[in-house]
């Protein structure tokens, strides 16, 4: 064995290289094909006008998701959520990165603005940040904490900011940011998002108020893969323009500035642009796009 090893060995004990191993397995056995229900409801309530107040309705949805491995590394892991709606229609969903001892987040305002921040190495010693992005590959939300594994279990959980889910805010638009609890747990079958959200309105000076609660969960069951060979055919295809948006995402995101997007152009949102490219279409067409939405 080499003397790098060895001096590494004495650095760190052998248990830290074996929960970096563990945590991997973990976030990659989110990979492949799904059959998801997603369920919400508003579970308690404290408007300041109750004769006025509309809780959100509970939700059921199911789906065929496909859960693609994009990036595999010591320090990243990437996967891209794809959705099969009804005959095979594919619908590009959410993406997860998970960087090992990530010190730079963008957290949300509640205002269209991602917010710069750095911490310490040391808050974030063996901790795994989870950066999750809308279906146009913007920030949505992310946080840092350690996956836990223990008592046969395996999970993560972590608080954050976040704007309006895509199922609130076409609909609400009585508070302006979720403050999310997320647990990812791998379980025999799976994986569960298990969620507690508050839905808070706050002003610009940081005061918040509590106007509802909401419990999520989430619950991906494992299926044979080519129940999804729809989306990993899409993906094939439309991989290239997507490596291009996140090229131009990451180039942004470099700048270590907080990040405003513009809600829309033409009366139209990002991911209608996007999706209308064609997949051979240069960067210079995608940063030609991305560029009128996205503000320092």
């Amino acid at each position: 064995m080499s003397t790098t090893y060895w001096f590494l060995l004495l650095l760190f004990p052998v248990s830290f290289f074996a929960q970096r191993v563990e945590d991997a397995k973990a976030i990659k056995s989110m990979c492949g094909c799904y059959e998801v229900q997603y369920s919400f409801a508003e579970t308690f309530q404290y408007p300041k006008d109750t004769a006025q107040y509309i809780p959100s309705k509970i939700k059921h949805e199911y789906a065929l998701e496909w859960a693609q491995l994009v990036e595999d590394s010591p320090e990243k892991i990437v996967l891209q959520h794809i959705l099969i709606i009804g005959e095979d229609a594919i619908i590009k969903h959410w993406r997860q990165d998970w960087l090992f001892e990530n010190t730079y987040f963008y957290t949300f305002n509640g205002f269209g603005e991602w917010k710069f921040h750095a911490l310490s190495k040391e808050e974030v010693r063996g901790q795994w940040t989870q950066k999750v992005y809308q279906v146009d590959d913007s920030p949505r939300y992310e946080g840092t904490a350690s996956w836990v594994h223990v008592d046969g279990r395996h999970f993560w959980e972590n608080t954050t900011y976040a704007p309006l889910p895509r199922r609130e805010h076409t609909k609400r638009n009585d508070y302006n940011i979720m403050k999310r609890t997320n647990v990812h747990e791998i379980v025999k079958n799976g994986w569960i998002h298990d969620q507690d959200n508050d839905k808070i309105i706050i002003d610009n000076t940081g005061n918040e108020y509590l106007l509802a609660q909401e419990k999520g969960i989430n619950t991906y069951i494992k299926v044979e893969d080519n129940k999804c060979t729809a989306a990993q055919q899409w993906w094939l295809e439309n991989r290239g323009l997507w490596s291009k948006v996140r090229q131009r995402w990451d180039e942004e995101f470099k700048k270590n500035n907080d990040i405003k997007l513009k809600e829309k152009v033409g009366d139209r949102r990002l991911h209608n642009y996007l999706f209308e490219l064609s997949p051979n279409a240069s960067q210079e067409e995608v940063n030609k796009v991305m560029n009128r939405f996205i503000s320092n």
